[in-house]
């Protein structure tokens, strides 16, 4: 039977089938491997830590899909997919992290079982979690097979929003609104950083409004003083230091999809260059927002915002968002469209953003952004409502 606790109805699941199976058939693939988390957990809702072995969702033009992966995990595809018992597959255990044995080769046998091991095979080829074993694995057991770039077609069916998906990431937004003011309220020279980031944990999963909060797919990013200056960087256990910024890449997080916004805290009296960049953020976020409409492209939001910046003198040399929502670690982001000069991506209704407009420099870094929806008119629809302005401590 189906699991019960479904996180979206079935005839929404059926619509995202049959709009993969339209786009598969758009690209020439008779059978769809789906490796990605994320795109597995959008066609049939299976959830679960297992994406450190290697599963699969595989997807024909007719038949219902395959759930494949290891047994114990195979008990998870059954209380969390809409699939039924004989729609789950799992290979022997002596597969898992066994160099002298690839699990790819029980999926290649299920693959020769069902007849589709002479079809046009499509395979996520730029994605985590489908290594060049997994494809070489296929290349010596499937010599009849053509296997075919695959790893935009479920992606792309998840860039636009459905009322349900948008609720889930509207009570994400409630949680990183709560997150961050918790933030403000107790950040304070002297404070441990991983006390700060333990603080911002216990936030984010204790939830709102009698929601609690999920895992993020990425950790908390919150480098201090010149650390900052790297965008990439965590926590250790050092205190926070008076006369130093911090920035917080935060997301809430809500049955997996994500609402990510950060913000920037300095303790004492901040640069003068520092407040320059952020009034050249905070004009250059209202310039993009101010042409996200649909019909517009994800270029024309980036030229909006850079061209704000060149006005003020202030250098940026990375992309300044990117599609967002459901995810699985180690991203949230979709990897799909960009605001960067030049995307052609044609904004549509219920897409779903994070304009990331941050500022690195070699002693500091800023950041301010805001995720945001595509409305039919109007304007965007910022899911959160967190004060943009740096938040200065004495």
């Amino acid at each position: 039977m189906p699991s019960t606790r479904l996180p979206f109805t079935l005839p929404e699941f059926h619509e995202r089938l049959d709009a993969t199976r339209r786009a598969m058939q758009t690209n020439g693939v008779d059978v769809l491997i789906v490796t990605n988390p994320s795109n597995m957990h959008y066609l049939t809702g299976y959830d679960g830590w297992s994406f450190y072995v290697h599963q699969a969702v595989i997807v024909s033009l007719t038949d219902d899909p395959l759930w494949w992966g290891r047994p114990m995990d195979a008990v998870g595809a059954q209380m969390t997919t809409w699939l039924g018992d004989d729609s789950i597959h799992s290979y022997p255990d002596h597969f898992v992290q066994n160099p002298e044995m690839h699990a790819y080769e029980h999926l290649c046998g299920i693959l020769e079982q069902m007849g589709w091991d002479n079809r046009r095979i499509g395979v996520e080829m730029d994605n985590y979690y489908f290594t060049a074993a997994c494809y070489k694995t296929l290349l010596d057991k499937l010599p009849n097979a053509t296997l075919v770039d695959a790893t935009s077609i479920v992606t792309w069916q998840r860039s636009v929003k459905s009322e349900a998906e948008l609720e889930y990431m509207r009570r994400a937004a409630r949680i990183i609104e709560a997150t961050h003011a918790h933030i403000r309220e107790i950040t304070e020279p002297g404070m441990r950083k991983s006390d700060l980031v333990a603080e911002i944990y216990a936030a984010s999963i204790r939830g709102v409004d009698g929601y609690g909060g999920d895992y993020s797919a990425i950790v908390p990013l919150t480098p201090s003083g010149k650390d900052a200056a790297a965008a990439h960087l965590t926590w250790d256990d050092r205190p926070l230091l008076k006369g130093e910024g911090t920035f917080f890449e935060i997301a809430g997080c809500y049955r997996r999809y994500h609402c990510p916004i950060s913000r920037t805290i300095y303790l004492g009296e901040p640069p003068k260059e520092m407040l320059k960049a952020q009034e050249a953020v905070l004009e250059g976020l209202e310039a993009g927002m101010a042409v996200a409409v649909p019909g517009n492209t994800c270029g024309e939001i980036a030229d909006a915002f850079f061209g704000t910046l060149k006005k003020h003198g202030v250098e940026k040399a990375s992309r300044a968002g990117y599609s967002v929502g459901l995810s699985y670690p180690p991203d949230w982001g979709e990897h799909t469209m960009s605001i960067r000069p030049g995307d052609p991506s044609i904004l549509r209704a219920n897409m779903t953003f994070h304009f990331m407009p941050a500022i690195w420099t070699p002693d500091w870094g800023l950041e301010i952004t805001e995720t945001f929806r595509i409305r039919e008119e109007g304007g965007p629809e910022c899911l959160a409502d967190v004060p943009r302005e740096l938040c200065i401590k004495p």
